[in-house]
């Protein structure tokens, strides 16, 4: 099942109006669906590199509103849809231990799961089941999925198809090599200045 997704997203991608797939498939992962928009966003990047400051935008834009229906699903519907979708990912129990401290770290949760492969609807909707500060949510949201997205745009725009491979192959890494490195920022700047 996950691979006919997996081959239904990557055929939007050569698509007339694949823009707007694109920004469907980034809406929609966020809050219920198991497969990243990077898997359009790549190919069309590579097909339209002066596009790709765009895409990154769209599918940003996307993420975001997705985010807030995943939000709204934890918030609203936490019992009879997010909760299955926990279920599904193996996060159920896990949250259940940790959902009395999420607040006092969401907003460091949302940028940090925002930016790395980590599947960002558990974040949006364990956002919403615990109710953290929704101000908070969507900043740490636009922060987070801008940085994410617009990285991989940039790579492939300055390096072009050979950086689609490395990345590929090696999402995980790159996302957290580039959380890393943004948290060390942080802490320098908090003990430097």
């Amino acid at each position: 099942m996950l691979r006919r997704l997996y081959d239904y997203c990557m055929s939007l991608a050569g698509h007339p109006k694949a823009t707007h797939a694109l920004f469907g498939v980034s809406f929609v992962e966020s809050s219920f669906f198991p497969i990243p928009p990077d898997i359009m966003l790549i190919p069309m990047v590579l097909a339209e590199r002066a596009k790709a400051w765009f895409y990154a935008f769209v599918c940003t834009a996307g993420s975001v509103l997705g985010a807030l229906l995943g939000y709204a699903i934890g918030y609203f519907l936490y019992e009879t849809v997010g909760q299955p979708v926990f279920e599904f990912y193996g996060y159920a129990e896990k949250f259940e231990a940790f959902k009395g401290q999420y607040n006092d770290w969401g907003a460091w949760i949302v940028l940090i799961a925002g930016v790395t492969p980590f599947p960002y609807k558990v974040i949006t909707i364990a956002s919403g089941a615990t109710g953290l500060n929704l101000v908070v949510f969507v900043l740490a949201s636009i922060v987070a999925r801008g940085l994410r997205f617009f990285a991989v745009c940039g790579l492939l725009y300055w390096f072009g198809p050979p950086i689609r491979t490395f990345i590929e192959r090696r999402l995980g890494l790159v996302f957290t090599v580039g959380v890393v490195t943004l948290f060390g920022g942080f802490v320098a700047l908090k003990y430097l200045f």
